[in-house]
């Protein structure tokens, strides 16, 4: 199948990471003007680097998702260098494991910024430029806890149900402009290594505990007895944000073994 990607430009938000590295990558792979905004910029550039024999162009910036500003800069780079921007994938995301009467309020308030203001900041600054030209695609990175709620990530279920309800509320208002929304959500995807993730990664802390004995366990979980890998993610992702799915929008899809049927 013809993606029709080539040539387009792309912002991938934590590009340096798991399954935003893979993103990243798979759009370098098809020829795509591709932006790493990536808060930590060693781990980012490390990425555009692995991307050099690619055919598409790779360009680094640094970004903090939870600081519009920061956003806004990013998104002024991108057409500064490309002079277009086509698809915006918001991937960054984390969270930590706990009961919900366990939970510091510091760990909501991190976990409502990056999940939830992150994807609100970076939508809202490719808006206007999507509605000039008339064309644009977002794809979001939620997740099946955002679907059915998951123990241990209360709030984290809750920033994640709220990007599915603001890009169907939000594909509603600009579908006119050509404009689609969509979200992919991943069951548990683990990091191939430690060297496919930034220091602000939601792996640092939780990489120690998913030893291959624990994924094994949680692979009874999913029908297809087996795990994510960040590449499961990246195909998705690439289908919603081409051509390919043009008359599809406000649509949530879980590419996650079976975890969720929704």
């Amino acid at each position: 199948m013809e993606l029709g990607l080539k040539g387009k430009t792309v912002i991938v938000t934590g590009g340096g990471s798991n399954i935003g590295r893979s993103v990243f990558l798979a759009f370098m792979a098809e020829g795509c003007n591709t932006v790493n905004a990536e808060l930590d910029e060693a781990q980012g550039q490390k990425v555009v680097d692995q991307a050099k024999s690619l055919p598409g162009k790779a360009l680094l910036v640094k970004t903090d998702v939870t600081d519009h500003k920061s956003v806004e800069a990013m998104v002024k780079k991108t057409l500064d260098t490309f002079g277009q921007v086509d698809i915006l994938v918001n991937n960054v995301g984390w969270t930590f494991d706990r009961l919900f009467i366990e939970k510091p309020r510091e760990e909501w308030e991190k976990e409502i910024k990056i999940n939830y203001w992150g994807f609100i900041n970076c939508t809202r600054a490719v808006l206007d430029h999507f509605i000039a030209r008339k064309s644009g695609a977002i794809v979001s990175l939620g997740s099946d806890a955002g679907r059915i709620g998951e123990w241990r990530e209360a709030v984290y279920s809750g920033c994640k149900g709220a990007v599915i309800a603001t890009t169907k509320a939000v594909a509603r208002e600009v579908g006119r402009y050509n404009i689609r929304l969509n979200v992919v959500c991943p069951g548990v995807t683990v990091p191939a290594s430690a060297n496919d993730m930034s220091k602000y990664s939601l792996w640092q802390e939780s990489f120690k505990i998913f030893t291959p004995e624990v994924q094994q366990k949680a692979t009874h979980a999913y029908p297809l007895r087996r795990l994510g890998k960040p590449e499961d993610i990246a195909g998705a992702v690439l289908f919603l944000a081409s051509d390919a799915a043009s008359f599809i929008t406000g649509q949530t899809l879980s590419v996650s073994g079976g975890y969720s049927m929704m």
